[in-house]
């Protein structure tokens, strides 16, 4: 069977008041069930409230808009849940341990995009989440009896707990209705604002590259991914590069539009194609990927899944081309060596993020 390497827009799951959550299926786009991994966007408008939850796979959050959003979290054995303050630019791991909510306490949307691996998934390709709350609530699908023998509760108290809430998965709450305060001390350790972070390459008149691993990040080892930021300038290009370590790839594109080439097995184009704000793409392991930007540029998250991402580049100073000895380079591409000479030497004067040209 030919995989569709095109990338593709998530697909609404479910919308209310509170706001709306869409997901990447596996079966509209079967590249995500092939390469193991999954993605879905959360959209909460102000006062919206998405349930305590949590989920058969690994993921990092992504904020991609909102300036006061709050996320709450237990871990088992735990008495107390951690509440954390977040905005545009943050990345939040989510293990599969955790039970997380998410709350828009601005006046703007909140906008959070999942991106993980599904290796342990029931569907591959997907998440899958289990609520505490809501008409598909844990609650809802015991008995009274149940219910009421496991938290001391007549029956009539049970009803009351399991059926009260008539939300499915997120609600707006309602005015003055409050939800706990941020924790003070916790969010550094939780929450990497990689937005504003220091950027590991930056190339005028290209942009920006930040990679986010466990070295700098301890808890994103947590859930066995890091991350990688990539912002062009308008026409700029990301050189071609491949993950060396047999990782995965998932772009999320954010902002602006351009263009992505991957190449394959046996050298074959598998993708040539546009790119827009809010499409997934996914890189299978040792596949070359390059990208170029439009004129507004470019700007995009890729969640590679492993902690400590090893690359394989092409151009610059640790080039693997720069790394072959001459004679084996005029020999596999069939050049002179004064054409190798002049191929070695751009290769060693460009930079993993390229300028446009003049």
């Amino acid at each position: 069977m030919e995989l569709n390497f095109s990338p593709k827009f998530a697909q609404k799951i479910f919308e209310g008041e509170g706001g709306t959550y869409y997901s990447w299926s596996s079966s509209e786009y079967e590249l995500l069930k092939e390469a193991k991994v999954g993605g879905g966007r959360l959209v909460l408008q102000p006062r919206g409230f998405a349930f305590p939850h949590y989920a058969d796979s690994n993921k990092i959050a992504y904020v991609l808009q909102g300036s006061r959003g709050v996320v709450g979290m237990v871990y088992p054995k735990e008495s107390q849940e951690m509440v954390l303050k977040i905005k545009a630019g943050d990345i939040i791991p989510v293990p599969t341990r955790a039970i997380s909510w998410w709350y828009n306490d601005g006046d703007s949307e909140l906008v959070v995009v999942f991106l993980g691996e599904t290796s342990k998934a029931y569907v591959p390709g997907e998440f899958t989440y289990f609520l505490l709350a809501g008409t598909l609530g844990i609650l809802g699908g015991f008995s009274a009896e149940f219910n009421s023998r496991a938290y001391n509760l007549n029956n009539e108290e049970a009803e009351k707990l399991a059926k009260s809430q008539a939300g499915v998965l997120l609600i707006k709450l309602g005015e003055g209705q409050k939800m706990p305060q941020p924790c003070k001390n916790r969010t550094d350790k939780i929450v990497y604002d990689i937005g504003a972070a220091s950027p590991d390459f930056h190339v005028q008149n290209a942009g920006l590259l930040t990679v986010l691993t466990e070295k700098k990040f301890p808890f994103i080892g947590e859930v066995g991914l890091s991350a990688i930021l990539v912002k062009l300038e308008g026409k700029a290009m990301s050189s071609p590069i491949y993950a060396a370590d047999s990782s995965v790839g998932v772009i999320y594109v954010a902002k602006g539009s351009g263009r992505i080439q991957v190449v394959g097995i046996n050298g074959a184009s598998v993708l040539d194609t546009e790119l827009k704000a809010g499409h997934l793409c996914v890189v299978p392991r040792f596949f070359v990927a390059s990208t170029i930007a439009d004129g507004e540029g470019m700007e995009y998250l890729s969640m590679l899944t492993t902690t400590q991402p090893l690359f394989g580049e092409f151009i610059g100073e640790t080039s693997v081309w720069g790394a072959l000895s001459p004679e084996v380079i005029q020999a596999s591409l069939n050049l002179t060596p004064e054409f190798e000479q002049v191929f070695r030497a751009r290769i060693k004067k460009s930079t993993i993020l390229v300028p446009p040209h003049d």
